[in-house]
Parts: C-alpha cells; structure tokens; sequence
C-alpha cells in the first residue's frame, strides 16, 4: 500500500511538472509588438487630380469610354487628393518602367521605416535574429531581405525570409510566420517589412478591370519589430493574441479574381474581376469560423448557439440574432482596400461608422497600400487615441489567392499616443466630406455630345 501512494505521489508530482513546463513554454512562446513605422513620401509624389489626369491622358490607348470609366472609378474609390505615387509615374516614365526603377522604389521604403524604427527602439540592427520581408510583385535576386542584411551589415546567422504573391494579405501572413519561428527560438528579435511593388506594375492598357489597379494602390508599407522576450513585455505596445488563416484557391473562380497577367496587347497588370466579392465573402465566412471562437467570451457564443436551435424549431418565423463581436473586440483594423470593401466588411460585420473611421480615413489619405495597408488604420487609431490598455485589436486582411488572413492584438499599455505619419494632419481628420475633386472638374466628360466628337490632344 505504501509503495502505491509512493507511486501515485510521484505521478501527481511528474504530472504537476507537465503542466508548469507547459505553462512556462507558452509564456515564453509569446510574440509582442515593439514597435512600426509607416512609409510617407515626399509632397512632390502626391497624386492630386491635376497629377491624376496627367498620367491618364499620357495613355494615348485610352479613348472617351476608358475616361468615362476612370471618371467613375476614382470618383467612387474613396482616395483622396494627397494619395502618394511612384517616382516613375510621377515622372511620366511608367510605360516603360526599369529594374532600377523597382528597386529605388523599395529602397526609399525599405530604409526610411527601418531606419526610424531602429532609432526609436534603439534596438541595434545586429540584435535580430528574424528577418520576414513581403512584396508581392517583386521578387530579385538577390532578395530584399538580402539587400537589407548588406544595408544594415546584420548577422550572418539570421533567419531570413521573402515572401511574394501573397497581395494585400502578406503582411498577415508574415506575422504568423514570425510567430511559429518564436515557438522554437527563445529570446529573439524579428522584424517584418511590409510593402508592394507600384512602380514596375502601373498598368498602361486599355482593358477596364486591369485599370482598377491604377486607382487604387498608392505608395506605402510599414516594417515591424517584434520579440518574444519576456523582459521586454513593458515596453511593448501590443501583444499577438492569435491569427488565422484561410486560402480558398481550390476554388478556380477566387482563385482568377485577383490575378496579374497581360492583357491582348501584351500589356501587364493586375486583372480584378468581378467574383472578387464573392471570394471574398467565402473566405472571410470560413476564416471567422475558426477565429471566432478563439476571440469571443464562452456566454456570447452559447447565447448564440441557443438563438440559433431556436430559430430552426420556429420553422421559419423571424427571429434573427447576430454574434456581438464587440464583446470580444474593442477596434476593428480592416484592411482599406477601397470603398466598396470597406461597406462590405462594415455591413457584414454590423459595424458603426465610428469604428469604420479609421479605414476609410486612411483609404482617403493613403490610398490602397496592400500589404502595409493594415498598419496606418492602427497608426490613425494609435494617432486618435484610442487604444488604452487591455483592449482588443482585430485585424481584417485579403489578398490573392484568394486568401483572408486576420488576426487579434491586446493592447499593453495606456498613453499610445504617437501620430507617426499622421502627424502633419490628424488635426483635420476625420473628414466630414469625402467627395472627390474629380466630380466637380471632370463631369463634363459624361456630357452624351461627346458621343461624337473625336477627342485628340
């Protein structure tokens, strides 16, 4: 008898040891967010309406048809006047655009966001151990993960990664994969950069759903630094709670709605089609599926589960009940891919436009960034103040493939505060009127006598 208490003491005691080891293993498996910065261009790359229609009427394969569609498109997209550009469009150079082109392109983003956010962190480029760099359309070799490591003169041993043809969502997908790398290396600094390639990628054809591109995607990008050391959990701003991700491209029409390929002139670009809703709302519906229960309290998913047997054994009689993401979330970080998308997400979601401000301010400001798009909606609230401790950050991204990538921060402490690149004119947001400039200037263009008029130079 005594030597099976003895036995069973022992096993309680080996048990007891399994779960603090586990307890401390998930402690230490934490990702935590230092700190971001954003990308603002100089004011000489802003594409007002004057710029706007520069670049339009410089494409001699655009007829009275294509402005009309551009005129409707810019009108309803949801950008503003101050939206940034490539250095090659701006200069009239992007029919034909070069590899330095491309590459001054991601320089300037690149090193201007890194630069700042070693300064403001005063983490020492030698310090990281993880390097996860994002662009969808530009992939050189060698890779821009390596020309950063030759910039900064980082470690030979580094974990770099390059990550392309992940579109608006790659951030999302970045972040993850930092946060799996953390669950095997302790004590590590990681820095994700965030940005798209425009300069080589302005579409010069005449096909509408290849032009969409051109309205919408701005200059932008952000790098990230984050850390899974405990010591620094005081300084951090916020902490990754989970993610999830979704990719539906066994499903050939999701699959095809956002995809780069060259239209029958030979032109490249990026062709957006109309089942890009449809995927959309697929992918979102099954990433919200898995997330949901991982973010939203026990008693508001059972009064849901109760509201919806009961709505099955009324046989069709009205008794609707949506899911109180509120009580789980606190902002919702979605990503500002354009005006349609926003109303969608904001409509599915049963969000107010208070917690869609945010989005649609930086959509306004910053244009469609793609995968840094993300981080200037959490720079605006951060700017606002509005992120206090404790609260429950969700981010909202989609990109090609087709992909919906989200995930759900908690904020660490009060007193986030810092306008970033929002500094200039935080002051002036939100704006009460988001009509754009070109309604008023260019209308005339839908006049029916220009019907039969040839328009030249």
């Amino acid at each position: 008898m005594e030597f099976l208490m003895k036995i069973c003491l022992l096993f309680l005691c080996g048990l007891i040891s399994h779960f603090v080891n586990m307890i401390f293993q998930k402690r230490n498996q934490q990702c935590y967010m230092l700190g971001y910065e954003c990308f603002k261009a100089a004011d000489d790359r802003k594409l007002d309406t004057d710029a706007c229609v520069k670049v339009v009427l410089r494409n001699k394969n655009l007829g009275l048809d294509q402005y009309r569609f551009l005129l409707k498109t810019i009108v309803s997209s949801g950008l503003g006047e101050e939206t940034y550009g490539p250095r090659n469009v701006i200069d009239g150079r992007e029919e034909f655009p070069s590899e330095n082109d491309a590459h001054a392109e991601m320089d300037e983003i690149m090193f201007s966001t890194l630069d700042t956010l070693f300064e403001k962190t005063g983490v020492s480029p030698s310090e990281i151990d993880i390097l996860v760099v994002d662009v969808s359309l530009f992939s050189p070799a060698p890779s821009l993960t390596s020309r950063i490591i030759n910039r900064y003169k980082m470690r030979d041993n580094i974990k770099s990664f390059s990550l392309s043809g992940m579109g608006c969502s790659a951030s999302m997908v970045a972040i993850d994969m930092v946060q799996q790398l953390f669950k095997t290396y302790k004590n590590q600094f990681a820095i994700v950069v965030s940005t798209e390639s425009i300069a080589r990628h302005w579409y010069y054809g005449k096909e509408k759903s290849m032009m969409l591109s051109n309205c919408l995607f701005r200059n932008g990008g952000c790098s990230i630094l984050l850390t899974n050391k405990r010591n620094l959990k005081d300084r951090c701003l916020l902490k990754l709670k989970c993610t999830v991700r979704t990719n539906i491209g066994y499903d050939d029409e999701a699959y095809g709605c956002c995809i780069q390929v060259e239209d029958p002139q030979g032109y490249q670009g990026f062709l957006l089609t109309k089942n890009l809703t449809k995927a959309a709302a697929k992918a979102f519906t099954g990433n919200l599926k898995l997330l949901l229960p991982k973010i939203l309290p026990v008693w508001e998913l059972l009064r849901y589960a109760i509201s919806t047997l009961r709505k099955k054994s009324t046989k069709g009689q009205n008794l609707s009940f949506n899911l109180n993401l509120k009580s789980g979330v606190d902002h919702f970080c979605l990503h500002p891919g354009g005006r349609a998308v926003i109303d969608g997400l904001g409509k599915s979601l049963g969000l107010s436009e208070y917690d869609l401000e945010p989005t649609r301010m930086a959509l306004y400001r910053f244009g469609n960034t793609s995968a840094g798009g993300l981080w200037y909606v959490l720079s605006y609230m951060e700017a606002k103040k509005r992120l206090k401790k404790g609260d429950k950050v969700f981010m909202v991204s989609l990109g090609a493939g087709f992909m919906c990538n989200n995930c759900v921060w908690e904020v660490m402490k009060d007193g986030l505060e810092d306008t970033r690149v929002w500094e200039d004119c935080i002051d002036e947001y939100p704006r009460k009127n988001l009509v754009n400039p070109f309604t008023e200037k260019y209308s005339w263009i839908n006049d029916e006598c220009l019907n039969f008029v040839r328009l030249d130079d």
